[in-house]
């Protein structure tokens, strides 16, 4: 409203000043002349203000021009414009350098791209872990300066769920991991983390159960031999040593289960960053292997199974695939009461195969499913024991899911049972 006043009391002075030039120009018989005359003084004033804010647009870091009425108002406006944008761009590049500052003093390596993929900053750690010069590289694409088969694929697939991990050409080799962040306009923010200790770590923990399961299978294979041995001629045993050595036995067979899963389960895991030799794979025939061996194993169960998708195929390990399936079975089996039947089902969605194994159970509480498939975790301890169970079943499940690129997924309900399902891609329709 401010404007609008002084607009109007412009437009005042203007209308006065030319009733005063007309009313001289009447007087002296000069109308025409005067109010010419006047009207030229305005425009010349106008012209002359015009170009002084031009220049000054043109030097906006020099003071603005003094200026009355009108213009003054507009050039006390325009500077008021000025000094407001110059504190709010002070005031981000300072957010920015105090980010960029941040991020230089990570021991993590971090770095911005564009939508191009082109380098637009990385710090130091950055340049360190993937041999980059900055600001010598900035405006390069990265894919052409870290030339890493698995970390090109990652970035040109684009799906950042998960990180990747690759190893690199060094001598010896380290061990990198990429987390990759999205935002503004396909720009990236690269996370890069040394994790070649956690690696090693974890390498020698899988060798250190490997070898210890490796030696301890002889031990008790003899053991449990000799145990079999004595309770075969128990007519010829005292009495007091029966019991003890059926507990014995007992005990012997379940950490000769212990000790080969442990084994299989080091296998899987020594076998996951490896070429891995394909074979097709028909999951009907599978399935049915898998029922009917453990029908055999489990007489007194009843083992439905339903096939809706008879020809069947994937890529795969066979006995990785029949391990995992069988031990969904059998778990369904150990926790499902006598006359309950467990049920197997293969059916096709979305163009991907999916296993389902469902029992009639007292089922898993929510809180509990997300850590099924951690080594050795039990839902209830005395069932387990019970059951014969090793606790690794699920876990060798999850690694046979990861390295066939299937999605497990679990689903249960106090009172009501649980569903295990595995869906894998499948190799063609015309297989």
């Amino acid at each position: 409203m401010r404007a609008v006043g002084r607009w109007y009391k412009e437009l005042q002075t203007i209308v006065l000043l030319l009733l005063i030039a007309a009313a001289i120009g009447w007087v002296i018989g000069a109308t025409a002349e005067a109010l010419t005359v006047v009207l030229l003084f305005f425009v010349v004033g106008y012209l002359w203000q015009l170009r002084r804010v031009l220049q000054w647009i043109d030097h906006p870091e020099s003071e603005p021009p003094e200026g009355s009425g009108i213009w003054g108002m507009m050039l006390d406006q325009m500077y008021a414009i000025q000094r407001h944008n110059r504190d709010a761009r002070s005031r981000l590049q300072h957010t920015v350098d105090y980010l960029r500052d941040s991020f230089r003093s990570l021991r993590d390596g971090a770095l911005l791209i564009d939508q191009k993929g082109l380098i637009e900053w990385s710090n130091s750690s950055a340049e360190y872990l993937l041999g980059l010069r900055y600001p010598q590289d900035k405006g390069q694409n990265l894919l052409s300066l870290v030339r890493y088969p698995e970390f090109s694929s990652y970035m040109i697939v684009g799906d950042y769920t998960e990180p990747l991990t690759f190893s690199t050409n060094d001598f010896p080799a380290r061990h990198l991991q990429v987390e990759v962040s999205s935002f503004g306009i396909g720009d990236r923010l690269i996370l890069v983390r040394d994790v070649t200790q956690l690696v090693q770590i974890e390498q020698t923990r899988q060798d250190f159960v490997g070898n210890v399961s490796h030696e301890l299978r002889t031990p008790l294979t003899v053991i449990s031999g000799y145990l079999d041995t004595l309770l075969s001629q128990s007519e010829m045993l005292p009495a007091a040593l029966i019991k003890p050595l059926e507990q014995m036995a007992q005990q012997s067979q379940r950490m000769e289960n212990l000790v080969r899963d442990l084994l299989w389960l080091s296998k899987i895991e020594a076998t996951a960053t490896k070429k891995r030799v394909r074979e097709q794979v028909d999951l009907a025939a599978l399935c049915g292997e898998v029922v009917e061996d453990l029908r055999g194993g489990y007489p007194s169960r009843a083992i439905e199974y339903r096939c809706a998708v008879p020809n069947a195929k994937i890529e795969g390990d066979y006995r990785e695939l029949f391990s995992a399936l069988s031990n969904l079975v059998v778990n369904a089996l150990k926790y499902s009461p006598e006359g309950k039947p467990v049920s197997l089902t293969l059916s096709e969605t979305d163009n991907a195969l999916c296993i389902e194994v469902r029992d009639q159970g007292l089922g898993i509480a929510e809180e509990h499913i997300p850590r099924l498939t951690e080594r050795f975790y039990r839902v209830d301890e005395s069932r387990s024991f019970a059951g014969g169970g090793t606790g690794l079943g699920l876990a060798i499940v999850k690694h046979v899911a990861a390295s066939h690129e299937a999605q497990l997924k679990i689903e249960s309900e106090l009172g009501a049972g649980s569903c295990f399902s595995l869906s894998f891609h499948r190799m063609s329709r015309d297989l």
